[in-house]
């Protein structure tokens, strides 16, 4: 498909139309949440709360639970205890597909893009199961690619890219689904500096350009300090703090966590 076809309405269409608008109500959250996998604890009694409009860190160490958490907000893990909630109603037992309908989408570490569909397909499908006819799917799918300086590559096969890119095409498809909230499993990984500086700039502009509150998990430091102003750690699946990134930075049981001095200690 010719990218003339796809965005020929590309300037009069302003995909900000797409987006609810955001509500005090929307806040996506669990409380006490418990996940054990054959005896081990992954996750132990967590609490975390992310509004709609704001961009949340949660990091810590390799097997924190990080990921374990954003599978039970978006329905690929059922906790032992515990509840997720979004605006208020209870999520903890439904299917994936009706949460992202509801408004929760996600990014995961392993990409998972469709190899044989170009750029522009892996996001346009994305539109599409998020409720959209097919012209503002390839318009919103245009304009996407485009913000994520990808628009020159639309029309290339998914198993051509680069590992950066494809986590950026990863984020573009999951807010093609035009979600309230979205969560980032480690986007920084494996990208140089230059390209962690411009997901910054694209990520701080998630929650305004897009109506949408963020929970961002990835170990680059950097990355969530310079984004989040609350942040959450876990360790062995437990919250061992919560703060600014200065209360953070700070704090000894992160430090002890990152720093293992507690295994230095005699």
């Amino acid at each position: 498909m010719p990218r003339t076809l796809f965005l020929k309405n590309h300037k009069h269409f302003n995909s900000h139309d797409l987006w609810s608008l955001p509500s005090s109500s929307d806040v996506l959250e669990c409380k006490d949440v418990t996940v054990t996998f054959e005896g081990l604890t992954a996750l132990e009694d967590v609490t975390l709360q992310v509004k709609r409009g704001e961009v949340v860190g949660l990091i810590g160490p390799n097997g924190a639970g990080k990921t374990t958490l954003a599978n039970v907000f978006t329905g690929f893990q059922r906790p032992d205890r515990g509840k997720a909630f979004l605006s208020g109603r209870d999520i903890t037992n439904l299917a994936p597909h009706r949460i992202s309908r509801m408004g929760v989408s996600r990014t995961f570490q392993s990409v998972r893009l469709f190899a044989e569909l170009t750029l522009h397909q892996n996001v346009e499908v994305a539109a599409i199961n998020g409720g959209l006819d097919r012209e503002p799917a390839q318009d919103l799918a245009g304009e996407l690619l485009d913000w994520f300086n990808l628009g020159d590559k639309w029309h290339l096969k998914a198993n051509s890219l680069t590992y950066s890119d494809e986590r950026r095409v990863g984020i573009a498809r999951a807010l093609a689904l035009r979600p309230k909230f979205v969560l980032l499993d480690e986007p920084a990984a494996g990208m140089s500096d230059a390209e962690c500086d411009d997901l910054i700039r694209r990520i701080r502009e998630i929650p305004n350009r897009f109506s949408c509150g963020a929970l961002l998990i990835d170990h680059n430091m950097r990355v969530v300090m310079d984004l989040c102003r609350r942040i959450q750690v876990l360790e062995f699946g437990r919250t061992i703090a919560e703060g600014t990134p200065a209360e953070i930075q700070a704090h000894p049981e992160v430090l002890r966590a990152y720093l293992g001095t507690r295994s230095n200690q005699p």
